[in-house]
């Protein structure tokens, strides 16, 4: 079974365009280091599991 590695798992650019925080209606951007979506707005990341952003507020992690 082919190993993936964080490019594979990246979520389609086109997608990142289209994606907002579901609280603030704000950008996302992008952290390829742990593989989540970032709203600076609402001081979440989004985790990205299997190449799907999970945008729900119960699965974000609170930033510092």
């Amino acid at each position: 079974m082919p190993r993936t590695t964080p490019a594979d798992r990246r979520p389609d650019p086109k997608l990142l365009e289209l994606l907002v925080c579901p609280l603030t209606k704000t950008t996302l951007t992008y952290d390829a280091e742990r593989n989540e979506l970032v709203s600076a707005a609402a001081r979440l990341a989004f985790p990205i599991r299997d190449g799907i952003p999970i945008m729900l507020a119960s699965e974000a992690r609170a930033l510092d």
